[in-house]
């Protein structure tokens, strides 16, 4: 039985491999490797997407929060409020810049933080909030923007999973100080290697992004900060630009694989599985759904003896990671989170997923769970 992937990156190369292909050799034929105007073009071209004044390429997502915090001035002393639910770089690159991660639990229909709780997590030394956009989905900016001009922080928005997606019509990345994206080939735009962006519509942030990313130069050999290497190839540029109008497309289409997903599985009735909440601007970077307690780890085992691979994504939150240990959480502190954690799956998702992939991901998850 042919194996069903969780993501297939080569299924957009046979769309469009030949644009990819003499993309790849003009840049080779050029000579010019790091830089120079195919980075420029593909900055201009993703913050017109995004909504954004301006658009600074770096070398990952990773990356782009590292280099926001410090354009920022976020370090020593100062504490960043985001979700142990989340990939390990949100709360990394808080402490990489010197600060302080702060935790809230997140909402359980949204896998999101729990904007409600941000406001009692706040102290004299918060200096921002990072909201994530967890597997596409937006955070509810209206309240958490209306949070952070109360208290005058900053927001770094997280969308190395979100990019294109939208929250009140408005695309993300375009609502906080700084939007930071991650182009991971798995991601819903995603290059042949990693890359990363930030946007933002301050003249004076996005200038001191463009001299960290170069060694803290704003002119070759004279330094004004502590930078660091982190530039985007120009090979991932050309690439990432030649992709770029087609991601709307893909959006959709995932839009409508996870409406699809939805309507099988709640055709099917399964016990013991919740579908993800329905959320119409969300791009669907993954569809996770939450399989009963105690169930999870046999479900996977199960699809996986039948060629389906799924994804676990997370299954230990940050707070309870080993080297968060000097932050003295205990199990029990964010119990939505925990909750979670033991009872997500993340089933194939990808543009190009066929309907016939789909009704066989429900019909064994039937089988398993009757």
């Amino acid at each position: 039985m042919n194996k069903i992937p969780p993501f297939d990156v080569s299924q957009q190369y046979q769309q469009i491999g030949d644009r990819l292909n003499q993309a790849a050799l003009d840049i080779l034929a050029s000579g010019q490797y790091i830089g120079g105007q195919p980075v420029s073009q593909f900055e201009a071209e993703f913050a017109k997407y995004i909504g954004s004044s301006h658009g600074v390429a770096c070398n990952s997502g990773t990356d782009a929060l590292y280099l926001a915090m410090r354009a920022l001035n976020i370090g020593e002393g100062d504490e960043v409020i985001t979700s142990p639910f989340t990939f390990f770089s949100s709360a990394e690159t808080i402490s990489m810049a010197g600060a302080k991660p702060v935790f809230v639990d997140i909402e359980a229909h949204s896998f999101n933080m729990n904007v409600d709780l941000i406001e009692s997590a706040i102290t004299p030394r918060t200096k921002a909030i990072m909201p994530v956009h967890l597997f596409g989905r937006s955070v509810d900016m209206t309240k958490l923007m209306a949070i952070a001009k109360k208290h005058n922080l900053y927001v770094i928005e997280d969308c190395a999973q979100a990019t294109g997606a939208k929250f009140a019509k408005q695309m993300v990345g375009n609502i906080g100080d700084v939007g930071c994206f991650s182009f991971y080939p798995t991601k819903n735009l995603g290059g042949c290697g990693d890359g990363g962006m930030m946007t933002t519509n301050d003249p004076q942030i996005a200038e001191k992004l463009k001299i960290l990313r170069e060694h803290g130069s704003p002119k070759r050999y004279y330094h004004e900060y502590i930078g660091m290497n982190s530039r985007l190839d120009s090979l991932q540029a050309a690439l990432l630009q030649v992709k770029l109008p087609y991601l709307d497309k893909w959006n959709d289409q995932r839009r409508a694989i996870s409406d699809r997903y939805t309507d099988l599985l709640k055709q099917a009735n399964i016990p013991d599985l919740v579908t993800p909440h329905h959320c119409p601007e969300s791009v669907w970077n993954q569809y996770t759904v939450c399989i009963g307690a105690g169930k999870r780890d046999y479900v996977q085992a199960q699809l996986r003896e039948q060629n389906i691979i799924t994804m676990i994504y997370y299954p230990l939150p940050l707070h309870l990671q080993s080297v968060y240990a000097n932050l003295d959480h205990q199990k029990g502190d964010f119990p939505v989170t925990e909750d979670i954690c033991d009872r997500v799956l993340s089933l194939p998702m990808f543009p190009e997923l066929t309907t016939e992939q789909q009704d066989r991901v429900v019909s064994t998850l039937k089988d398993i769970l009757k």
